[in-house]
C-alpha cells in the first residue's frame, strides 16, 4: 500500500487498498452469489458501501475507540458518544426499515453489501444499548455474524498478536 497501511490487495497488476473497495471488487469478479447478478446491483451495492463509509463508520469508529480506550465513562467521552449516536440515528433508522421486512441488503440474498455493512456496524456494537435500540438491525447483524465465514474470520482476528 503507498500509504504503508493495511489492508492491501493485488491482482494481477491491480493494487487496492481499500477494504469496501478490496470486497467489491472480489465479489463482482470471483464472488458468484456474494457478487451483483447485474449492474443494476452492483450500483445499488457500491451505493450501499459509500454511504455506510460516509454516514455510518465515522460515528461507529468514533463509539469503538470511546469504549475501548476508556474514554466512554467519562464526560467527554459520554457526549462523544452522545453525538455520534444522534448522528447515527437516521441512518439507523432507514436501516431498522429496510431489515424490518428484508433478510439481507441488497436482493434478499446474502451479498457482499451485508459483509461491508456488518464489519462497519460491528464497531458501533461496543455501545451496549445502541444496536438493541433497533431490533431488526440487532437481528441481521447477530445472523451475519452467526454465519460460519464470520466466526472463522473473528477466530482468527482473536489469535493475532496484540
Amino acid at each position: 500500500n503507498p500509504a504503508g497501511t493495511i489492508p492491501v490487495m493485488t491482482d494481477g497488476d491491480l493494487v487496492l487498498t481499500e477494504s469496501l473497495a478490496i470486497n467489491l471488487y472480489l465479489a463482482r469478479t470471483y464472488g458468484g452469489i456474494l457478487g451483483p447478478r447485474d449492474e443494476a446491483e452492483d450500483a445499488r451495492m457500491q451505493t450501499a458501501a459509500l454511504h455506510a463509509a460516509t454516514a455510518i463508520e465515522p460515528h461507529s469508529v468514533a463509539i469503538l475507540y470511546a469504549y475501548a480506550e476508556g474514554r466512554a465513562d467519562t464526560p467527554e467521552g459520554r457526549a462523544e458518544v452522545a453525538t455520534c449516536t444522534e448522528r447515527l440515528a437516521r441512518p439507523l433508522a432507514v436501516l431498522e426499515a429496510h431489515f424490518a421486512g428484508h433478510g439481507a441488503l441488497i436482493g434478499d440474498r446474502f451479498t457482499v453489501a451485508d459483509i461491508n455493512l456488518a464489519e462497519i456496524l460491528r464497531y458501533a456494537q461496543a455501545h451496549p444499548r445502541l444496536l438493541p435500540a433497533h431490533p431488526a438491525v440487532d437481528r441481521w447483524l447477530h445472523a451475519c455474524q452467526a454465519r460460519p465465514g464470520f466466526k472463522e474470520m473473528w477466530g482468527k482476528r482473536l489469535a493475532e498478536p496484540a
